[in-house]
């Protein structure tokens, strides 16, 4: 509970977490023209297919991995915004494929309105998920700024032919989820003060919970390409997905996995204002079957802070990622449709 004198984290930001995102569509636009490429052939993966990380190769046997990460608060309690906001910057690393090396800390906190109690909180949880993944924080850099903001510059390593770039996909390759959707439904109803404990708890349990099953997946010869899913949805990324191979999705929405509670809430009308960004940046290379529900939409555009990785792998590989998820404890992962020849775009039926 906040203090009277205390204000929420959340009612300090416009938005919370990934959905805090520009929408991907006008991204594109502005990436377009802005950042030209170069005479660069060490540089493995730059902005050129929207991947998770860069990536530049040092020697033969070493390629290092370079993203950063970090938004507004997506949840009041400082020490879970600092854990969730980690937790996201790092999963970009074990999307490509690597293992997290290093952090730096990107902080903006409006120094004169937050206790400093509450600001060293959030620092705390940041440095806890960097801990669990045998990292350090080795600096940063910090401002007073209007809006509290938080993440990290992180940094990893791979060998350069086992890094899992989001354009390798191939038609057959299975698509598998890592996490169960549904964390911008839960933020939202957090917000309106109509998330229960329960609730909660299960976004908590989700959104810090490392990607770390990915650095594993990147040495089975059957996983061809991988990403994570965060704000521009599960339907957002499975599109750039397509995009990069030049193939088409076929999701099975009856295999979704949801977090608790997901469905309902967003049936009475709970949402974030990104899906509704998200689905126009989206909805002209996708076709809805007719039979699904209506806020079918909304759902599968619903930004996900810290979310899953997606897979695609060839068939008879899926039973071993499948596996390895679980046994690094990602019970909920699933297959969830596959890729096929076609025009670079997603049907969900």
């Amino acid at each position: 509970m906040n203090a009277p004198d205390i204000p929420r984290l959340t009612a300090l930001s416009h938005g919370g977490g990934c959905g805090c995102k520009i929408a991907p569509d006008v991204l594109a636009q502005l990436m377009r023209d802005a950042l030209p490429g170069g005479p660069f052939p060490d540089l493995l993966v730059g902005t050129e297919t929207s991947d998770d990380a860069a990536v530049y190769r040092l020697n033969d046997e070493q390629a290092l991995i370079a993203t950063t990460d970090f938004f507004m608060p997506i949840v009041d309690d400082p020490y879970d915004f600092g854990r969730i906001a980690a937790t996201n910057a790092l999963s970009d690393i074990y999307a490509m494929g690597g293992r997290p090396i290093l952090a730096l800390a990107l902080v903006g906190m409006p120094i004169n309105v937050l206790p400093h109690e509450t600001i060293a909180r959030i620092l705390e949880g940041g440095a806890s998920v960097c801990a669990a993944a045998g990292i350090p924080i080795a600096g940063g850099h910090s401002i007073d700024s209007v809006e509290p903001i938080y993440g990290l510059a992180a940094m990893g390593i791979a060998h350069p032919a086992r890094i899992k770039r989001n354009d390798a996909a191939r038609a057959g390759d299975v698509l598998i989820l890592g996490k169960p959707l549904g964390v911008g439904i839960l933020s939202a109803a957090l917000k309106q003060d109509r998330l229960d404990a329960a609730g909660y708890q299960a976004m908590i349990d989700a959104t810090t919970r490392l990607n770390t099953p990915g650095t594993a997946l990147a040495d089975l010869p059957g996983v061809h390409a991988m990403t994570d899913v965060t704000g521009f949805g599960l339907l957002g990324h499975t599109l750039e997905l397509c995009r990069g191979a030049g193939l088409h999705a076929h999701l099975r929405y009856a295999d979704l996995p949801w977090l608790p509670g997901v469905p309902a809430l967003a049936a009475a009308g709970i949402r974030t204002g990104a899906s509704g960004r998200n689905w126009r940046a989206c909805q002209d290379a996708t076709a809805l079957d007719p039979n699904l529900p209506e806020l079918a939409q909304t759902l599968l555009c619903d930004p996900q802070t810290s979310g899953g990785l997606l897979v695609a792998c060839a068939a008879d590989a899926a039973d071993k990622v499948l596996a390895l998820f679980r046994e690094a404890g990602f019970g909920e992962a699933a297959a969830i449709g596959h890729l096929a020849a076609g025009a670079a775009g997603a049907s969900i039926a």
